[in-house]
């Protein structure tokens, strides 16, 4: 009888073995990589702001959507770090469809690019705590554009990376 329990036992565990994890699609994979992204960065932003490289805090989404001086408190930036991290996911799958077949850092640094001339050029009338682009000091600048390119780059090679994997396993698993 305990021969067969350690038959049973042994089986079980060789079963366990054999079975294959299942993967998160591409599409979910991308939106959490655009949620860890956006927290991430929109801390490093937020540090950035308190070293004084940066005139812009991530509190500046709140501005168009929140009445209150409670925007300036730590609820307001918990919430803005929320907020930043779902529209990060949203622009993660924005990036998924439409550069995820780019391998390299370079489509990452160019949406990152874009994404800053989305926001100080485009959007910039809609938080009135960003001044206008020619009268943000050279720091600001600098140091935004730089978040920028770099967020671009977190996302767009995480995202590039996971495509190219999923597409090793795929062939992977063809060939057996």
């Amino acid at each position: 009888m305990s021969e067969e329990k350690g038959e049973n036992s042994k089986e079980s565990k060789d079963l366990e073995q054999n079975k294959k994890e299942e993967q998160l699609s591409l599409v979910a994979l991308s939106v959490i990589i655009g949620l860890c992204g956006g927290f991430l960065w929109s801390l490093i932003g937020y540090i950035a702001y308190l070293f004084s490289f940066t005139e812009v805090s991530p509190r500046a989404v709140l501005e168009p959507i929140a009445v209150g001086d409670w925007q300036n408190t730590w609820l307001g930036l918990v919430i803005s770090f929320v907020i930043l991290s779902v529209l990060s996911a949203g622009t993660a799958l924005l990036y998924y469809v439409a550069f995820k077949r780019f391998k390299g850092m370079w489509p990452g640094m160019v949406y990152g690019l874009l994404l800053f001339g989305i926001i100080f050029f485009i959007l910039n009338p809609l938080f009135p705590s960003i001044e206008p682009i020619r009268e943000i000091d050279g720091y600001t600048w600098v140091t935004s554009a730089c978040l920028y390119i770099l967020y671009g780059v977190f996302i767009g090679y995480s995202i590039s990376y996971e495509a190219h994997e999923l597409r090793v396993k795929e062939k992977q698993e063809v060939s057996q």
